[in-house]
């Protein structure tokens, strides 16, 4: 009777677990959208319109709303698995994000991205140089920074232990004014703003604020990107590089974010972005390991010209010196001076540039 029974009740058991489990809702699975950007390329050119088409499946449930966006913009909302929208203008240079938000009716939800870059429609203008006077440099300087204001050049300097901030005579390079940065900061980019100096570090996500007077340290700030290179101000607010090809606008009261920008040329987007200085509505920057200094836009970082700088500290060097790349601009606006050096450079060059025919 045992034999029998344990048998028996096994396909019992076997039979309630399959009747249950045949009537246990199916689990609820995402939306998932692919979204196709028309005509597919590499790359766009700012101003150009595409057509960006959006394909949805669902495995099972119903969709209550898929949202199509540009740049955080909602271009279109529907609740058809597939549609279109034509004649989207690419407004924004490098890259930026087409993204898609379905949600079914039981609250089920997904998202996708898709990436496009986009390059100026801008040809940029191409600049040479003439050396109109040279002045000594010190060799030991890691130039990060350069300013000219009031008749001094100030100098921000890198390199763990030897970063500092310096005010500096422009005729024989001689210090008047000193701050040391602690060893364990390596210095950045620098500008002056309301009688106070500001100096970016590269890693610690650090900047400092001094007392132009004295260079007394009277506070500091958090870099929102992760490195800081390169500084300057408009006027009203601090800009910044970090080593890609965006520039970060800075309110100089709180130090917050208040816009990014990509920076790109009717070729390709600018990495590399170091020293910066905003000349007469324009930015003049360096890009880092070239000899190229160009001119962005800062409303939309197109790339308006190209200063080709090659050999200005060829004929200055000795085969002893160990220089780097270029970086550092200043500019005299009381003057109309335009100065340029680099890391450990033994002469700062005062410049004209001109257009190459």
């Amino acid at each position: 009777m045992k034999r029998v029974a344990f048998p028996v009740l096994l396909i019992i058991a076997l039979l309630i677990t399959a009747f249950s489990c045949s009537n246990t809702p199916k689990r609820s699975r995402k939306p998932v959208s692919t979204i196709v950007v028309q005509p597919n390329k590499k790359s766009y050119v700012f101003g150009e319109k595409v057509t960006v088409n959006v394909k949805t499946k669902v495995k099972n449930g119903e969709i209550k709303s898929i949202k199509l966006f540009y740049k955080n913009q909602l271009l279109k909302e529907s609740t058809k698995l597939s549609f279109s929208v034509e004649g989207v203008e690419l407004n924004t240079l490098g890259s930026s994000n087409f993204r898609v938000e379905t949600v079914k009716t039981d609250g089920l939800k997904n998202s996708r991205l898709r990436t496009v870059e986009t390059i100026s429609d801008v040809e940029s203008k191409i600049y040479t140089y003439h050396v109109i006077n040279n002045f000594p440099h010190q060799k030991d300087y890691y130039t990060q920074g350069l300013e000219f204001y009031k008749g001094y050049m100030y100098e921000g300097t890198g390199e763990y232990g030897k970063s500092r901030l310096e005010k500096t005579v422009l005729k024989n390079g001689k210090p008047l004014q000193t701050y040391h940065l602690d060893k364990k900061y390596f210095g950045e980019g620098i500008t002056i703003f309301n009688n106070k100096i500001y100096q970016l570090t590269w890693k610690s996500r650090k900047g400092f604020i001094y007392n132009l007077s004295d260079f007394a340290l009277i506070d500091s700030f958090q870099i929102v990107p992760k490195e800081g290179w390169g500084l300057t101000n408009d006027g009203t607010n601090l800009i910044m590089s970090d080593g890609t090809n965006k520039l970060t606008w800075l309110n100089p009261s709180d130090l917050s974010v208040v816009k990014t920008v990509q920076v790109a040329n009717n070729k390709d987007v600018i990495n590399y972005i170091n020293e910066l200085e905003y000349i007469d509505g324009v930015i003049y920057a360096n890009i880092y390991t070239t000899e190229i200094i160009v001119i962005i836009d800062p409303e939309t970082g197109k790339v308006l010209g190209e200063i080709n700088m090659k050999g200005i500290i060829d004929m200055y060097k000795n085969s002893t010196d160990k220089i780097d790349y270029m970086n550092g601009i200043a500019y005299d606006k009381k003057t109309d001076r335009l100065f340029v050096t680099g890391k450990l450079w033994p002469r700062l060059f005062e410049i004209k540039i001109v257009e190459k025919k």
